[in-house]
């Protein structure tokens, strides 16, 4: 098998931007993204137990670098000034790298 290296952009921020964010990622032909209910401490303050409209969410999306660094500067740009949000760059390694 023969493994592909890819970007894993990694977006936490408040859920209230999860609908803006899906519409950037189809202005810019993303194909796909998970994104996942998250808690935890920061410089915003703590975030735990059940959650509701003050929640946060991960979201993870996997792709070429290039594209993964001008997405991360999209999304800071857009809403790093004024939201909850932190952002991180992986490599990983996939088996399907057309996918991505």
């Amino acid at each position: 098998m023969t493994f592909h290296t890819r970007t894993l952009l990694t977006i936490v921020t408040e859920a209230v931007l999860e609908n803006d964010l899906i519409a950037l990622f189809a202005t810019r032909s993303i194909r796909g993204w998970t994104i996942v209910a998250a808690r935890g401490n920061g410089e915003h303050g703590e975030k735990h137990g059940n959650f509701d409209a003050n929640e946060n969410i991960q979201i993870e999306l996997i792709m070429d670098t290039r594209q993964a660094e001008q997405l991360a500067l999209a999304v800071h740009q857009q809403f790093g000034a004024h939201f909850a949000l932190v952002q991180w760059l992986s490599e990983v390694r996939v088996l399907r790298g057309d996918k991505f």
